[in-house]
């Protein structure tokens, strides 16, 4: 009987158990694949298993001579209603959110520079602007660090966010990507009128919209994805909250419409050019106010050798990349094309092989392998042996094989 009641288990149960199985065999094709470690425990095991599972979907996202658009304009959409301030994410599910925005609009400069980034809110059956679309990330960290104390109230609406998402990026250039993320917190949505319009609308002016809910599935939100060629995913703790987040870091795919085509901008200098004492450049007549902050109270008064001056009107700005208000010329800097690059030809996937005797190191990091180390991974051109760390470091940050590079033959063929 005692045998009888031990086997016996609620329908939930095993449906988390089988959850588990498949979230663990999509990963490593087998359950057995998670053992202990020489002091019984999982975590070294786990981060490896992650860490695979991060170069196998980097791997997918390389395979093909797939088109990246460089220039992002994205709208993030943050749920303020009553359902954020639950605590099954620390402290709270708003502020676990805000944090990882943070972090999220760091990494997404530093990969998309010529990119502009917005942020929005909803609750209490509206949506609010907090930031508009702009390059500017201290702007939109300050704005993320003041809604720190923005109370959560009422019921969000998703047809007012993406509305208003809406109108901001259908005017934005063809050429740009436009995108919308939503970080939806609650299982329902008061909305105004019939969302499915405005479903179509977003596919009918190319918006594609990308949901992460922090509760459970909606049915609604994934439509809306799958219609508009996004992403949906439901978290699963906050370390999957953060993944998740960052995932939306890379450029996605172009749309298959989406023509190339050459587009014009402004490479600005810092001090004006003086020909003994006299100059007709437009930077000698450039206002004393940067026009990044002449609206607001802090605005400052620059000097002629602190700025950046548009070369085809003159307005000064005190920071890059920005798109000229006088012009509309896009500014940006010989960096920030650079660290571009990579997204138009990526560095192809390294070989995952066994590791042979006569393998003794990682080129990368010099680091000794040792029996943990059971597949390298090479480079097909300079034939390179690096460890999984590293190749993941090369892939997701460095973008550049460090055998190739150090080859002077190599990178004399890569540069031409």
């Amino acid at each position: 009987m005692a045998d009888e009641e031990e086997t016996n288990e609620y329908r939930w149960e095993s449906g988390y158990e089988k959850t588990w199985q498949m979230e663990f065999t999509l990963c490593f094709e087998s359950r057995e694949a998670i053992k202990e470690d020489d002091d019984g425990l999982l975590e070294s095991n786990v981060a490896e298993i992650v860490a695979r599972a991060k170069r196998k979907r980097a791997a997918l996202k390389a395979t093909g001579a797939i088109q990246l658009g460089m220039m992002r304009h994205l709208y993030v959409i943050v749920d303020a209603s009553e359902c954020m301030f639950l605590q099954d994410l620390k402290p709270t599910r708003f502020l676990c959110v805000l944090k990882l925005l943070e972090l999220f609009v760091h990494e997404f400069f530093d990969l998309n520079p010529i990119s502009q980034l917005g942020i929005l809110t909803t609750k209490m059956k509206r949506s609010e602007q907090v930031t508009a679309l702009a390059g500017n990330q201290k702007k939109h960290i300050e704005a993320l660090q003041q809604m720190k104390d923005t109370p959560c109230d009422g019921e969000p609406s998703l047809q007012n966010s993406l509305e208003r998402a809406m109108n901001g990026l259908k005017n934005m250039p063809a050429h740009s990507s436009r995108e919308v993320l939503v970080l939806f917190g609650s299982l329902t949505t008061c909305d105004p009128g019939d969302i499915q319009k405005t479903i179509k609308s977003l596919k009918e002016n190319n918006i594609r919209v990308s949901i992460i809910g922090l509760a459970a599935e909606v049915r609604i939100c994934r439509e809306i994805a799958k219609r508009t060629g996004g992403t949906y995913n439901v978290l699963l703790d906050d370390h999957h909250l953060k993944e998740l987040i960052l995932n939306q870091v890379q450029p996605p795919a172009v749309a298959g419409s989406m023509e190339a085509s050459l587009v014009k901008m402004g490479f600005p200098g810092g001090k004006p050019s003086s020909n003994d004492g006299a100059s007709d450049s437009a930077a000698d007549h450039a206002p004393a106010y940067c026009l990044c902050h002449i609206e607001n109270e802090t605005s400052c008064l620059m000097g002629n050798n602190s700025g950046y001056n548009c070369p085809q009107c003159g307005s000064r700005y005190c920071e890059l990349p920005v798109e000229c208000k006088q012009c509309g010329l896009t500014l940006v800097s010989a960096p920030h094309l650079a660290r571009s690059y990579h997204h138009l030809f990526p560095i192809k996937p390294f070989i995952e092989r066994a590791k042979l005797p006569e393998t003794t190191y990682c080129f990368a990091c010099a680091k000794p392998f040792d029996e943990s180390d059971l597949n390298v991974y090479e480079c097909e051109t300079c034939n390179q042996i690096v460890c999984l760390d590293c190749d993941l470091f090369i892939r997701e940050i460095l973008h550049t094989c460090p055998g190739c590079a150090s080859d002077p033959i190599t990178a004399q063929m890569k540069t031409n």
